[in-house]
């Protein structure tokens, strides 16, 4: 199994579709104003978002996107205007993680883990 698309919901995706973009996504669907889908610049996941007339409440779904460039890709996203929760941090995890919100409130979470993504010290270890 591989997961292919994740989809969050949104209020305006006239906003949404370019916040998204800034990120780094590329636009591969626009049915505006109901549905957009986007292509991850690596590996073959897609990423969508799709209109609500009202947004979740409560505890949401957290979407991470991995970056090599950690630190170098958030100040050029502060440079465009994009306000993050939390700069690029050091994780008891083991992940370099910094926190921001898209233009609804879903909470993203770039990252860098390398190693650690797939096998932190922690892992559990197949039996043979």
């Amino acid at each position: 199994m591989n997961l292919n698309q994740v989809t969050v919901p949104s209020s305006d995706l006239s906003i949404s579709v370019p916040f998204y973009e800034k990120l780094g996504l590329k636009l591969i669907v626009s049915a505006l104003p109901h549905y957009a889908r986007f292509e991850c610049p690596v590996g073959g996941s897609t990423f969508s978002i799709h209109q609500v007339t009202q947004l979740p409440t409560g505890d949401r779904v957290c979407v991470y996107f991995e970056c090599d460039d950690l630190d170098t890709r958030v100040d050029t996203l502060k440079d465009l205007g994009i306000i993050f929760d939390l700069p690029p941090t050091d994780q008891p995890w083991l992940w370099r993680e910094a926190r921001l919100k898209d233009p609804d409130g879903n909470p993203i979470i770039l990252y860098y883990a390398g190693e650690n993504r797939l096998n932190p010290p922690w892992r559990l270890q197949e039996n043979t």
